[in-house]
């Protein structure tokens, strides 16, 4: 997408430029940081202090509790600067998730508490919403939380909680009425991970990473000062925190970024005597996939804007969401399809130098976690039956 930049955009390109350079492009150890999961936590908490030290770390927060205060503008050139040098963006939870929700519809003393924290990456934080029997159909979660004196006793599991290893807190909705309508009778709780009778263990997936969790709660004692709002209006608080998911889902500047790369890969790789780049199926391919991702931008830039205007995002949530996963998993099967035979070696028979193809155990593991993308944050199907209500009104 090409865009016309104000000088004070311009200058402000400049300084993420720069700001990138000397925070993460020249800082190889940090880089390996956080490309290896046993320094993983280590290296995003000094990437995002960084972050925090630079003022930028909470572009979606208002500016009284933090955030930047950027423009629409800002906020495209900033995502889009990071994703071309390879810098990650924040872990999502805490940040993006959980802190609007506080924002929102805390009280003073929670913001007090938690918002610094957050802000500091003094916390680490992971999502409580998933279960065995409740996963696109949330509202039928059924970890009990029972009132005893001035604490919720809990009891019940989540699943697929991201980095729970490595969390201080989580935010759980919990089942605390069961009389009316499933959505009615869910609570939204902030628990301590050190609390007695939490119980975590992993789930090793199919990209041989361990990154995701089942959660246990035994008796679990949560004082009733770490409740979000209401009792029984946690549905309403969830919904709130997808909004918000979604829109991260997406991914967009990181797609341009893969898409790029996969583009030159092609242009690298021989096919028949010629350049991938040059077979007309895989380049209908790659354009087919660039033009879905510049419709997709427009539509974050329209979200942007909203959000800019102080309004909540609305269903181009769920399209944002839809849409980019669908994207991403174009651009991680092109990826695997420039790799070719090279990639379909299982996990750990051979490495890279072996392979003589760099890139072809990461087009792998890419290509498997990315399968969980369109089930994650609302299956895509779910999002089609949102898209389908309050956008077509069916």
């Amino acid at each position: 997408m090409h865009t016309r930049f104000s000088e004070e955009d311009i200058a402000f390109r400049d300084e993420v430029r720069a700001f990138l350079k000397k925070a993460w492009l020249d800082n190889t150890e940090l880089q390996a940081k956080v490309g290896a999961l046993s320094t993983m936590r280590e290296g995003m908490i000094e990437w995002q202090k960084a972050l925090n030290a630079q003022g930028w770390i909470a572009p979606n927060w208002p500016v009284e509790h933090g955030g930047t205060g950027w423009s629409v503008t800002q906020s495209f050139i900033w995502d889009s600067e990071r994703a071309l040098a390879g810098a990650p963006s924040v872990m999502p939870f805490g940040l993006i998730m959980v802190a609007p929700v506080i924002i929102a519809y805390g009280n003073d003393a929670q913001k007090a508490k938690f918002l610094p924290r957050i802000l500091a990456s003094e916390d680490w934080w992971c999502q409580g919403y998933s279960e065995p029997g409740a996963g696109s159909d949330l509202a039928s979660l059924k970890t009990k939380a029972e009132l005893d004196g001035d604490d919720y006793v809990i009891n019940g599991s989540k699943i697929w909680t991201t980095y729970a290893q490595y969390a201080d807190w989580i935010f759980c909705l919990v089942r605390t009425d069961n009389s009316g309508r499933k959505q009615e009778g869910i609570t939204f709780l902030l628990i301590d991970m050190k609390s007695p009778g939490v119980t975590v263990r992993p789930i090793e997936t199919i990209d041989g990473f361990h990154h995701l969790n089942e959660v246990f709660f035994d008796n679990v004692r949560v004082p009733v000062e770490n409740r979000i709002g209401e009792e029984g209006k946690g549905w309403t608080y969830a919904k709130s925190l997808l909004v918000h998911e979604r829109l991260s889902i997406a991914e967009v500047a990181d797609s341009k970024r893969g898409l790029a790369e996969v583009r030159e890969l092609a242009r690298q790789e021989v096919n028949g005597g010629q350049p991938l780049l040059n077979d007309p199926l895989f380049a209908k391919r790659l354009t087919d996939t660039e033009i879905e991702l510049m419709a997709l931008e427009y539509t974050e830039l329209r979200a942007l804007a909203a959000i800019a205007e102080g309004k909540e995002p609305g269903p181009e949530s769920s399209l944002l969401k839809l849409q980019g996963t669908e994207v991403q998993q174009a651009v991680q099967e092109l990826r695997m399809d420039a790799a070719g035979y090279y990639s379909q070696t299982l996990q750990g028979d051979l490495g890279p130098d072996q392979l003589g193809h760099a890139f072809a155990d990461y087009a792998q593991k890419q290509y498997f976690r990315g399968r969980a993308s369109s089930i994650y944050g609302g299956s895509n199907e779910v999002q089609k039956n949102i898209t389908a209500k309050y956008v077509l009104g069916l």
